[in-house]
């Protein structure tokens, strides 16, 4: 219940990668760089302070949503849930800033955007097909099983 939200605007940085667990519950995930940005009046300048990283992770309807609107670059907002997580690999410590994903969406500040709704009974993706279920497997999410193959959705194409 004491869970910290925060909104983090930036841009993003990889590939939605799309999947649906073998539950059934579609999960997306991308990562969002986030530039702070600060005035130099002695040269009367703006310039770039530092860059921080956020994993981003979307489910059930949102993720569909998000694999089907977001593309590398686009500025977005995003609010959640935020967490850091540790971990270790090869004898090295991590740690990881996290959002799971409440919304996501455009920033109109920076560009424009169409919005499309999503009826309920033909939720999935749609448009261009941006996410090709491929790619490297989401870590703490198991596998599909074969018969639970990636959703087949209307509108999503099998190519990247």
């Amino acid at each position: 219940m004491n869970e910290t939200h925060v909104t983090v605007v930036g841009n993003v940085a990889t590939r939605v990668e799309f999947r649906t667990t073998a539950a059934g519950v579609p999960l997306a995930r991308f990562r969002l760089a986030s530039t702070v940005r600060r005035f130099d009046p002695q040269e009367r300048v703006w310039s770039d302070a530092g860059t921080s990283f956020y994993t981003v992770w979307a489910r059930r309807g949102l993720a569909e949503n998000v694999a089907s609107s977001v593309m590398v670059g686009e500025p977005v907002i995003v609010t959640g849930q935020f967490r850091i997580q540790e971990s270790a690999r090869d004898g090295q410590h991590y740690v990881s800033a996290e959002l799971s994903a409440s919304s996501v969406g455009h920033d109109l500040s920076r560009g424009t955007s169409a919005f499309v709704r999503v009826s309920p009974g033909r939720r999935g993706l749609t448009g261009s097909g941006r996410s090709d279920g491929g790619g490297e497997s989401l870590p703490g999410v198991p596998e599909p099983a074969a018969d639970v193959a990636e959703a087949n959705v209307p509108g999503q194409s099998a190519g990247p």
